[in-house]
């Protein structure tokens, strides 16, 4: 492994890098040897056996094609294991930093780790059978065969810890993305149920003036904020004890006004205040949960009202998965506007905020209501759109192209500020990791730019 920098391992990751350090410490120089000496020529075969017990899985079609293995992953994984056979123990910083990005991809593309595990256990035993072939000295065999079982566990262990954070992370992106597409706009939801829950309280109190009209007052759970609750409220919340508390609540209650109806006005005085105080209880847990999810409004860019980057992953995994499972197809553009910084130095910040308000709402406004737009950060947009082929994405990212530059920014003064962007396009290929698909994108915007800026570029 060549020299690198020096890695900083978080606490998690330290122990394991001690850990690997110290079985290399402790394994005979000759078992080290032997260990190398298969780097030189047993990796490839290794490296078909590994995937080969993952393709028997029906499940990793979703994830991985014959192609993808023979060109990319293959040779990929051919590279790993020379590593972790020729490891020593200054290079085990480097390896433990490795494994994490590896987990950190398997949980973007998101390969089920027990597939990983398989492959692991087949590619374990055939070292090991290769091992004591090799070896005359059953000792040095021995010793060697544990030095990789120990190598390979750990390798694993620090791909599983970098998996299952990068998993949370991307559930609780997923999770804040259905409750920012249910509830956009928090505080405005947050008042209208509240406003709801006392409507109802009203109509029950109105309905107590007349005996006739208390039998049509409907139960909590079947008002219009008990359905909003049930159907909306809960898969935003989440499944979780307060949730779980709120939903006894309006239970409880509709038990209160059954009885109430049953009894009439003579049981109103026994009755009502312990409707009004569970009413107030529903009040108390509704507005804490829906402080808790106010943070959600950062979902969007607070200067052009676009999606921010923050929910650019969860979309993207989706229709990942979508083209996949369904055979469709979407691309992504990266727009980038050009000299935006002689913008900002030439005539200011605020002109320059006016600019990407000006483009967002261009963009908005010739984009399909399928397709995703999203502020990248600074002066870059990201488009996905859904549903198209790669010229039609092209046709797509041209007309906006030239809206872009056809529609300058009036000025305070009076005059125009002409505008133009470069575009970058990156169709899907298969590749189930949308971080190559950005990086793709990436690389054509930067082709449009040293093309000349104000172009589209197509990434191969």
């Amino acid at each position: 492994m060549p020299a690198t920098s020096p890695v900083v391992l978080d606490d998690a990751a330290i122990p394991l890098a001690h850990a690997w350090r110290q079985v290399l410490l402790e394994t005979p120089a000759p078992a080290l040897e032997l260990l190398s000496g298969l780097a030189t020529d047993a990796p490839p075969e290794l490296a078909v056996q590994f995937y080969a017990a993952l393709m028997e899985d029906p499940r990793a079609s979703r994830f991985l094609d014959h192609d993808q293995v023979r060109n990319r992953l293959q040779p990929a994984m051919q590279r790993w294991l020379v590593q972790v056979l020729c490891a020593r123990a200054g290079q085990v910083e480097q390896l433990i930093s490795l494994q994490g990005v590896i987990g950190d991809v398997h949980a973007r593309v998101g390969i089920p780790v027990d597939l990983v595990g398989r492959g692991m256990r087949v590619l374990l035993v055939s070292l090991v059978k290769l091992l004591y072939a090799r070896s005359q000295d059953r000792q040095i065999a021995h010793a060697a065969s544990m030095c990789l079982l120990h190598s390979i566990c750990i390798a694993q262990e620090g791909m599983t810890q970098a998996y299952t954070r990068a998993k949370d992370r991307s559930a609780r992106a997923d999770a804040a993305y259905r409750l920012f597409s249910l509830v956009q706009n928090v505080s405005a939801e947050r008042e209208r149920q509240r406003a709801l829950l006392l409507d109802w309280e009203n109509q029950l109190l109105y309905a107590l003036a007349s005996p006739d009209s208390l039998a049509t007052i409907e139960p909590l759970a079947a008002s219009e904020f008990g359905l909003w609750f049930i159907h909306k409220g809960i898969p935003s919340f989440g499944q979780n004890s307060e949730t779980e508390h709120l939903s006894s609540l309006i239970t409880q209650t509709d038990q209160l006004l059954a009885q109430l109806q049953a009894g009439g006005v003579a049981q109103t005085a026994n009755l009502m205040p312990a409707i009004r105080q569970q009413l107030e209880k529903i009040r108390s847990l509704q507005t804490m949960l829906f402080e808790r999810i106010g943070e959600l409004d950062s979902g969007s860019d607070p200067l052009t009202n676009l999606l921010n980057r923050r929910f650019l992953p969860t979309v993207l995994r989706r229709e990942i998965e979508l083209t996949t499972s369904n055979g469709t197809r979407f691309a992504v553009l990266l727009i980038d506007l050009d000299h935006f910084k002689a913008i900002n130095d030439q005539h200011g910040h605020e002109t320059g905020d006016r600019a990407l308000q000006h483009v967002a709402a261009t963009l908005s406004q010739h984009t399909r209501g399928s397709d995703y737009l999203f502020r990248y950060g600074g002066e870059e947009f990201v488009v996905v759109l859904v549903g198209v082929t790669t010229l039609q994405a092209m046709v797509i990212a041209e007309n906006l192209r030239k809206l872009v530059s056809s529609n300058p920014l009036s000025l305070p003064t009076g005059g125009e500020l002409a505008l133009t962007a470069s575009i970058g396009v990156a169709a899907f290929d298969g590749h189930p990791d949308y971080q190559r698909l950005m990086a793709r994108a990436d690389a054509a915007m930067y082709q449009a730019k040293n093309g000349g800026r104000d172009q589209v570029q197509l990434a191969p």
